[in-house]
Parts: structure tokens; C-alpha cells; sequence
């Protein structure tokens, strides 16, 4: 089942009580879904997530709900903190889990669990496909989103990425520039591994630029799409068989070289 409500309360009235009033949903759903980030309102002039089921709400208080069970029902794979530097942490987003939540909720993202693994505040600094693994940074205070959002735009991020793509791909540092969406984008692929026996290759890429879904469209353009690619290729079992192993920078805050690096 999936709904909408929208609604602008008449009188001072606890949220859960006038999303059910205004639904045919049981309580318990509603308080489900609100955990689960599904219901939005506006706090000091920003359209915020409201989870507390409890909370007054002002008569001319608007409210939202965006209500999906098979969303709701989801289960998702927990990240797994790799390093906490206080002002950021590194993660390893393991395949299927969102960067972050959409309007029907945000259980299913690394941005929320890494909120309540920490319970600290957590911003987005870059983003990772839902399809692919890998590391990820998450920023805990504006200023430090900032500074190292700036490092991704900025090209300073040195990305290094593993694929196991289709066919026998033996290339050494091999450039591919093909512009992405009418922008400049610049893939660079070393051959790790030849299987013959099921025609894959594993390959390293490190990219330096972020266009969307870049390394999955340029394998694909020179015929090598990944394995388990469901839109550049053909879906697998295992998934998408892509995973973001190496993030190197100058931290914006300690002002070190700092590299981090998933175990071969």
C-alpha cells in the first residue's frame, strides 16, 4: 500500500493523532513509519523529518506523510564504521544501501544508520551508487561537510576503485576522457586480474572526476560493462560487482595526508 497525506492541522493535536484521524493507517504504522523517517514538517522555516510520534503540533502546522510498506519493510545491511576521526568518520557501505534517504524514509541509508550508530548530527560529503560498495565519508558539523565537500569538487580526492567487469580487458593505466552528460569526465583503468574460465577481468580505476555512474558507462563504452550492471549490462545474483576500495586527501582540518584503504 502506498500513500500521500498532506495536511495542515485545525487545532493543537499530537502528530501520530492527526495522521491516523486523517488515514485509515493504525497508530503503530504511523509511529513506524515516522521512526523510519516517512513523515516531514517544517521546523524554523526548513522541511525537516518529524519522527516523534508525540510531538504537539500548532494549529496551521503542516504535516506530511509518505507512506510505503514495501519501503517501510525493508531491511537493510548494516555499514560498517571503519575509522571515526570526530569532526568526520570513514564507512564501508556495503551494496544496496542508500547514501541517503528520500522522502519515503531513510532507514535504509548509511546517512541515518551512521546517525544512530554515533548519535552524533551526520552530513553527506560525496555520494556512492546504491548498487555499488565501498567507503564513504560522513561529516558530523557543517564546517567540516563543507571543507571536505570542497575536496570532491575540488578533484583533490585521489578515488581508487575495483570492478569485475565482462570479457578480457588487459589494459595498463588505460585513459578514457568520453564526456559524460555534455561534462568532461576521465576514468583510468589498470587490468588486476584475467579469469578465463569465466571470462571477467578484475580491474582498479581511479577516476578524476564524479559524473554519474562514470566508471559503470565507461567500462560499458568500451564494451567491458560490469558484471551484475543492471542498467549499463546485465544483472547477477551477486549484484553489481563494483567497489570504492582507497579515498586519499589532505584533511581540510588537520591539514595531514591522510589515506584510507579497504583490506586487499
Amino acid at each position: 500500500m502506498r500513500q500521500t497525506l498532506d495536511l495542515t492541522v485545525k487545532t493543537n493535536t499530537l502528530a501520530v493523532d492527526a495522521l491516523a484521524e486523517a488515514s485509515s493507517l493504525p497508530k503503530q504504522r504511523i509511529k513506524d513509519a515516522m521512526a523510519k523517517g516517512a513523515c516531514w514538517w517544517v521546523q524554523k522555516g526548513k522541511q525537516v523529518r518529524l519522527r516523534k510520534a508525540k510531538r504537539e503540533l500548532k494549529a496551521g502546522s503542516r504535516i506530511q506523510l509518505f507512506y510505503d510498506d514495501q519501503v517501510l519493510a525493508r531491511k537493510p545491511e548494516q555499514p560498517t564504521l571503519i575509522e571515526n576521526k570526530g569532526r568526520y568518520s570513514v564507512w564501508y557501505k556495503p551494496h544496496g544501501l542508500l547514501a541517503q534517504g528520500s522522502q519515503w524514509g531513510d532507514h535504509c541509508s548509511l546517512l541515518r544508520l551512521a546517525e544512530v550508530a554515533t548519535n552524533t548530527p551526520c552530513f553527506l560529503v560525496h555520494r556512492l551508487d546504491a548498487d555499488a560498495a565501498g567507503l564513504m565519508l560522513i561529516a558530523h558539523d557543517p564546517k567540516a561537510a563543507g571543507a571536505l565537500s570542497q575536496l570532491f569538487s575540488g578533484r583533490t580526492v585521489t578515488k581508487i576503485y575495483h570492478a569485475t567487469v565482462i570479457g578480457q580487458l588487459e589494459a595498463a593505466d588505460r585513459l578514457i576522457d568520453d564526456p559524460l552528460d555534455g561534462k568532461d569526465s576521465v576514468s583510468r583503468v589498470t587490468t588486476l586480474a584475467l579469469d578465463d574460465q569465466s571470462n571477467t577481468t578484475q580491474v582498479k580505476v581511479l577516476i578524476e572526476t564524479g559524473r554519474k555512474h562514470q566508471i559503470r558507462r565507461h567500462l560499458a563504452g568500451i564494451g567491458h560493462a560490469i558484471v551484475g550492471d543492471r542498467l549499463y549490462g546485465l544483472g547477477h545474483p551477486d549484484g553489481l560487482q563494483l567497489e570504492a576500495v582507497l579515498l586519499a586527501f589532505t584533511c581540510p582540518i588537520s591539514g595531514v595526508e591522510v589515506t584510507f584503504k579497504l583490506p586487499d
